[in-house]
């Protein structure tokens, strides 16, 4: 029976364990020029020594006007590259493997002086109304991730995902709330995503996975549900995407009859539902911190991989507590053997 540490492989990418870091923004570029600083540095290469098989960098945009905030990393100029490369570096050195989120705000581009989007609908009565991407503009557009996931490629990552959940651009062009265009990408709203995976996939290795992370259920009123978003999976899947990180909502604001569930693991049936239905590895997330019920997502083949969120930006050392509670062998560094009872071999 597979559990939580039991080693994954596909196509290139090779996991210790079934433990992912999932990206979280820190908001914490210094200088608004998109470059990782020391404090990128530590909190990645933290989790790394705290075991973490997968690593995913958080989201870097392609675009200054992509980012959230004027404090997010960049992926948009050859600059940012040297900083991201010693991440990586350095992660590799304690055994995690490293991808990163590539990714444009759209609409959700708080600090952008003129938002771009599917539609010019804003987010909210407080946000800005997004200019509606040209067709042309959209094309250049699936240009700038193709040269993002180049540079990310250049840095040495061992994994790419595309970030096509809570409502960012990817996400507002497969979501008939946010599309409502007459153009190809109109007629077609997997058109734009489709496009940007044939592109990153274009300056990918061949053997280098491609993930991509959807929102499988938008809990607002209108929002699209599981039925849909199987077929937008299955769009993105003939695309070329190979791996799904499941998430969910993030489009607008939560309607109070969607909102959705605080107990544990509410996500994850969207996860197994994807993986069934679709025949695709998937990452579920989503309120998974307790080791125990982690593990079970793994052995009750519910996900290929879990993403453990707030619970690793409590704790570096998640994976290693984890290894402890589990009586399995989660490769404490020497360094901190007698700070942990000793694990089961």
């Amino acid at each position: 029976m597979k559990d939580l540490f039991t080693p994954y492989e596909l196509k290139s990418l090779k996991l210790k364990n079934r433990v992912v870091m999932p990206p979280m923004c820190q908001y914490s570029v210094t200088n608004k020029d998109g470059i990782a600083t020391d404090w990128h540095y530590n909190h990645y290469v933290s989790r790394a020594v705290g075991g973490a098989g997968l690593i995913i960098i958080e989201m870097a945009d392609v675009d200054p006007d992509g980012r959230i905030t004027d404090y997010d990393l960049g992926l948009w100029s050859d600059e940012q590259i040297p900083a991201l490369a010693r991440i990586v570096e350095a992660s590799h050195a304690y055994g995690a493997k490293v991808g990163i989120q590539v990714a444009h705000a759209g609409r959700k581009a708080e600090d952008a002086v003129l938002p771009v989007s599917s539609s010019a609908i804003p987010f909210d009565d407080k946000s800005t109304t997004p200019h509606a991407l040209t067709t042309e503009e959209v094309k250049a557009m699936v240009g700038k991730f193709k040269l993002g996931v180049q540079r990310a490629v250049q840095a040495g990552f061992d994994v790419i995902e595309l970030h096509g959940a809570h409502g960012y651009l990817i996400h507002q062009f497969h979501s008939p709330l946010t599309n409502q265009r007459t153009d190809e990408y109109g007629q077609d709203r997997t058109l734009f995503g489709r496009e940007v995976i044939a592109a990153a996939k274009s300056v990918m290795p061949e053997d280098m996975p491609l993930i991509m992370r959807i929102s499988a259920q938008e809990y607002v009123e209108g929002g699209y549900g599981i039925t849909e978003s199987l077929e937008i999976s299955r769009a993105y899947k003939e695309a070329g995407a190979d791996i799904f990180h499941i998430s969910a909502g993030g489009e607008g604001p939560i309607a109070a009859a969607g909102r959705p569930g605080t107990h544990a693991a509410y996500q994850v049936p969207l996860a197994r539902a994807i993986k069934q239905e679709l025949n695709v590895p998937v990452i579920a997330v989503g309120r998974l911190d307790e080791a125990v019920l982690a593990n079970a997502v793994i052995g009750n083949e519910e996900a290929d991989l879990v993403a453990v969120g707030r619970g690793m930006l409590r704790n570096p050392y998640w994976t290693l507590e984890a290894g402890v509670v589990l009586g399995k062998d989660a490769g404490v560094p020497k360094q901190y053997e007698f700070g942990f009872p000793r694990a089961a071999k």
